[in-house]
């Protein structure tokens, strides 16, 4: 019987689970679905990681846990990598790579049949020279003094404890299924003030290792590219993300929640620092085939001004293009508005994408499509 492995790689501030917080929201339960109907019986995978570690300290856990589940024997293997998580592959995959002691870099290669990136700083982001820069140190300075400090926690844990009340209250006031609830419910109503809490774990896990920031600017990619190369016989596939630009219709509220109105006002930060492309370290123009491409599916061309509001998707061209999509950052990741039997599952950054079950169903169907073809019978 063929074995087939699926790992999906979570990206910058990546976590596996956060709380109830799921970083690849329902994706896991898409795969099987999809793949199953093609006949393939897949073992899928979600890697923890280093949240904002260094690229390659990020590839040696990826590679530790493709050893842990007994990677290096299955019949197929294909990676799946959101955000950065797309750059830990291609490091992982890069011909005579020394992650790991033995043969086992080139025992997993052997067994790779696909590579696959979506929403990955192929060609660096702003948003990390952001971070360089001082306003965003201090920014990350003052997240480690609250996760590592005893006064930081229960300050931390006291504004939770707000939050909730606040949820409460904002249902007495007809506004419910917000991203509030969401936080409320799958976050802070389980996050206690000790230090082993998953919460200051992650928050600890940031502050000591922070080495992605320099990596994933467009100087530290312009490096990377000149150093990792694609492994022979695995098929590198993109997949590329780019939301709307924000407008003032996007400062108001959805539902008449103040949190609709604040992540609306985080998006147009993001993608005002995301659209500033570098100087000198441009990103690859598209060629004729790719731009009608792009102009049939979105109905606009891509500039470099355009993002997902974390990565340019000029940035997100690697290899073979899987598809091009209307939808911010997390959005195919499964964090957009959408609702289940279970509730309403709030977006965690309202873009006005649009994003939707029917285009998640694509994305990820889309994907399945570039594994299955990769497959190989033993």
């Amino acid at each position: 019987m063929t074995t087939t492995q699926i790992y999906l790689v979570p990206g910058f501030f990546g976590f596996t689970k956060l709380g109830a917080f799921n970083y690849f929201h329902e994706v896991a339960t898409v795969i099987k679905s999809k793949l199953l109907d093609q006949g393939i019986d897949p073992q899928v995978i979600e890697v923890e990681t280093i949240p904002t570690g260094s690229i390659r300290r990020r590839a040696e856990v990826l590679i530790e846990a493709v050893r842990k589940n007994g990677g290096q024997h299955a019949d197929n293997l294909h990676f799946i990598g959101h955000s950065t998580g797309g750059l830990d592959i291609r490091l992982m995959l890069t011909p005579s790579v020394k992650l790991h002691s033995g043969q086992l870099e080139t025992q997993i290669a052997q067994r790779t049949r696909s590579a696959i990136s979506l929403s990955t700083p192929h060609h660096g982001t702003p948003m990390a020279s952001f971070f360089t820069s001082m306003n965003g140190r201090n920014l990350l300075l003052i997240l480690s003094l609250l996760a590592t400090s005893r006064p930081g926690r229960y300050s931390i844990y006291s504004m939770a404890r707000l939050l909730n009340k606040y949820a409460r209250l904002d249902h007495l006031l007809g506004q419910r299924d917000d991203i509030l609830d969401s936080l409320a419910e799958n976050l802070l109503n389980q996050l206690r003030p000790d230090q082993g809490d998953a919460v200051w774990a992650y928050l600890r896990r940031i502050a000591e290792d922070q080495g992605a920031m320099v990596q994933l600017t467009p100087e530290g990619m312009d490096l990377f590219n000149a150093a990792v190369l694609d492994c022979r016989d695995v098929d590198y596939v993109g997949f590329i993300t780019a939301s709307p630009p924000p407008t003032a219709r996007l400062l108001m509220p959805k539902r008449s929640s103040v949190y609709g109105t604040f992540t609306h006002l985080i998006y147009t930060i993001c993608y005002q620092i995301t659209q500033k492309e570098h100087p000198h370290y441009l990103y690859p123009r598209l060629d004729a085939t790719t731009r009608d491409t792009v102009q049939n599916t979105l109905g606009s061309s891509l500039e470099p001004t355009s993002n997902d509001g974390i990565v340019p998707s000029l940035s997100q061209f690697w290899g073979k293009v899987g598809g091009v999509y209307s939808a911010d950052h997390m959005d195919v990741v499964g964090q957009f508005d959408h609702a289940k039997d279970t509730g309403v599952y709030p977006t965690w950054m309202m873009s006005g994408s649009g994003f939707n079950e029917e285009r998640f169903g694509q994305v990820w169907g889309d994907i399945c499509q570039v594994v299955a073809r990769n497959q190989k019978d033993q």
